[in-house]
C-alpha cells in the first residue's frame, strides 16, 4: 500500500513562530494551489485523512471538492505536537535552556512546560499508523512533526530517545511524500 503524507499549506502567521497544537488559518491561495497539484496526481477514490486543524481540513476540504471520488475523514491522531506554552511564540525567543531540557530527555520531557512529549506524539501517530488499511491507499493530510513519526514507523522504530535520531529533513509546506509500506506490522 501507498501512505501519501501532505503537509498543510503555509500558514498565515509571522515566518519563525511556533505553532504546533495552535488552531491557525493556511494560506488560502497556496491551499488551492496545493490542493490542485494533489488532486492530478491522486489514483482514484482514496481515503484522505486529515489533522482537525483548520490548517489541514483547508486542504483536505478543498481537495474533496475538486476530487469527490475521495473519501474524506478526521482523525485527531494526525493534529500536530502540543509546545505547550511555545505555541505562538517566535522560536528564536525561547530560552537555550528550555531547549537544553528538553533534549536531556528528548522522549519524555513536557515541551514547553505542559505541552506533549515525544513519545505521546509517537504513541498516538502510530495508532493511526497501525489503523490504516492493508489493502488500500490512503492519504494523510497533517503537520511537520507527524510526516517525520510516519517515516520513523515506516521503519519500524517506534521509540526516539536522543535528539539526533528524529529526522530533520521536513516535507515543505503543501507539498507530499509518499511512503510505501508492502507489509505494515501492527504492534
Amino acid at each position: 500500500m501507498k501512505l501519501w503524507l501532505v503537509r498543510h499549506a503555509p500558514v498565515l502567521l509571522a515566518p519563525g513562530s511556533c505553532y504546533g497544537a495552535l488552531d491557525v488559518p493556511a494560506d488560502d491561495a497556496e491551499t488551492r494551489a496545493s490542493a490542485q497539484a494533489l488532486a492530478d496526481v491522486l489514483p482514484q477514490g482514496l481515503r484522505i485523512i486529515t489533522s482537525p486543524l483548520q490548517r489541514c481540513e483547508q486542504l483536505a476540504q478543498a481537495l474533496h471538492g475538486l476530487r469527490p471520488d475521495l473519501t474524506l475523514a478526521v482523525d485527531k491522531r494526525l493534529q500536530e505536537m502540543n509546545f505547550g506554552n511555545w505555541e505562538g511564540r517566535r522560536w528564536d525567543a525561547i530560552a537555550r535552556s528550555e531547549f537544553d531540557a528538553w533534549t536531556a530527555d528528548f522522549a519524555g520531557h513536557l515541551v514547553g512546560g505542559h505541552g506533549e512529549s515525544v513519545r505521546a506524539v509517537m504513541d498516538r501517530v502510530g495508532q493511526a499508523f497501525d489503523s490504516l488499511p492493508r489493502d488500500a491507499d490512503a492519504v494523510w493530510v497533517t503537520h511537520a512533526g507527524i510526516i517525520r513519526a510516519a517515516l520513523l514507523l515506516a521503519r519500524g522504530i517506534r521509540e526516539v530517545e536522543r535528539a539526533d535520531q528524529w529526522p530533520l529533513d521536513a516535507t515543505a509546506c503543501g507539498q507530499w511524500r509518499t511512503l510505501e509500506l508492502s507489509s505494515i506490522h501492527s504492534r
